[in-house]
């Protein structure tokens, strides 16, 4: 059990997505293919950037610069081969969503519940969406924490929905339960499409539809020109305290198959035309917030609580290998060549070999190598006892427990591979590149 106490548009093409533009996850099928190569072995850090907040979403790579969004509520642009600042927009609340770049237009919300649109060279404001509003995802007795009758913000639900930008619209969701489609230029509603419960997780489009999970528990297909439901598939309940329940990944679209992972404890593959369940691995209740990655017939997903990144085999789902992270893998995997590069929340970047599915190099943070509040063991793995030490005894132990994992400079940003160099941020403020 998880944690608790006890503008024109161009079709995307991947071989131009560092040129062009740039999405959440590589493409807009949500694949993790990238292909540029990444560093074989690791030679050191080429350049970091520090914002003044921690990094949560994913970093952009186009047109020679690289997009992140920060906690301190700026949108930074930074040369790609310098790492120096071209510009910064400041937004009134914190980024946490990752940017798209089409057409030389930089697409992202904010936690002020706004989508905006800024001109990528200069950071100008094209235009701006005020959605209903922006929140966590909330639930009384959540994980267990007391007391029961409180309704408690979920502090484990920290990523936006990443905006998806495809034939001419902006397609992401919203706090206030919403699928939004807008028009890519102006910013003019299309239309949208209410769920039943905050919706955080990416949009994935394939074949003119919009694939999108939301907290209700329900993974929907919508049109993307209507916004008219497909259909929705339903996965785990858990109304005790709402632990194993929930779509925080992001789907993948590969072949005619729905890969998504879930907070039940699930990874998923759904036929993409109907949602019926084609198979379905079970991670023994550890949340997957990874949206998962798809290549060359498997698939690749992190876990949280048991700390692991699996290999799966993409037809029936079973295992082909399983990697020992020592940290919950809330990070979505990027593969390149034969890497994959999987950011965890000890503080370590891992390039994994997807042959063997052995450890071929890694990356620490600072912050985690300081580990100044003890809260690593030995071996890189998480001291449970420190970090989850009670303080207040209530739900108010959930922020602090996260707080903690913050200070280890933890990746839940999802990296990007261009020109043999990764991308990636933290949350210990600073945007990565290492070649």
């Amino acid at each position: 059990m998880k944690r608790v106490l006890s503008l024109l548009l161009f079709p995307l093409l991947s071989s131009q997505s560092a040129l062009t533009q740039a999405t959440f996850h590589g493409d807009m099928a949500r694949t993790g293919v990238y292909d540029s190569p990444g560093p074989e072995q690791l030679k050191g850090v080429k350049w970091s950037f520090k914002t003044g907040g921690a990094i949560i979403g994913s970093p952009a790579v186009a047109g020679g610069g690289v997009f992140i969004g920060s906690t301190d509520g700026n949108l930074y642009a930074v040369d790609q081969e310098t790492g120096k600042q071209k510009w910064k927009y400041a937004t009134p609340r914190q980024i946490d969503s990752s940017p798209a770049v089409v057409g030389g237009v930089v697409y992202f919300e904010g936690y002020d519940g706004t989508l905006y649109a800024l001109a990528a060279d200069t950071g100008a404001v094209k235009w701006t969406f005020a959605t209903g509003y922006e929140r966590r995802f909330e639930a009384n007795f959540i994980h267990g924490y007391p007391p029961r009758p409180q309704t408690i913000p979920d502090s484990w639900d920290v990523f936006l929905s990443s905006p998806a930008v495809w034939n001419g619209k902006v397609y992401f969701g919203s706090g206030d339960g919403n699928v939004y489609a807008l028009d890519a230029q102006s910013g003019i509603l299309q239309w949208k499409f209410l769920t039943n419960d905050v919706v955080h997780a990416s949009p994935a489009i394939a074949n003119n539809t919009v694939y999108i999970g939301s907290w209700d528990s329900n993974l929907y297909a919508l049109d993307a020109e209507t916004g008219q439901e497909k259909w929705r598939f339903k996965a785990g309940q858990d109304p005790i305290i709402h632990n194993q329940v929930g779509f925080q990944s992001s789907p993948a679209v590969v072949d005619g198959t729905v890969y998504v992972g879930c907070r039940d404890g699930h990874v998923y593959a759904l036929d993409a035309a109907t949602g019926h369940r084609r198979w379905d691995y079970s991670t023994s209740m550890s949340w997957v917030i990874t949206t998962p990655a798809m290549r060359d017939g498997t698939v690749y997903a992190g876990t949280s609580d048991s700390a692991r990144f699996h290999a799966l085999d993409a037809r029936t789902g079973r295992l082909r290998f399983t990697f020992d992270a020592k940290g919950y893998v809330d990070s979505s995997p990027a593969l390149a060549g034969d890497l994959a590069y999987v950011g965890v929340t000890n503080g370590k970047l891992d390039a994994i070999d997807i042959k063997s599915g052995k450890l071929a190099w890694e990356f620490q943070t600072e912050s985690s190598k300081k580990d100044s509040q003890k809260l690593l063991n030995a071996d890189g793995s998480f001291n449970n006892d420190a970090i989850y030490a009670p303080v207040f005894h209530d739900f108010q132990d959930m922020p602090v427990a996260v707080s903690r994992i913050f200070s280890l400079g933890a990746i839940f940003s999802s990296p990007v591979v261009d020109h043999n160099t990764v991308y990636f941020g933290s949350t210990d403020g600073f945007l990565y590149a290492l070649r």
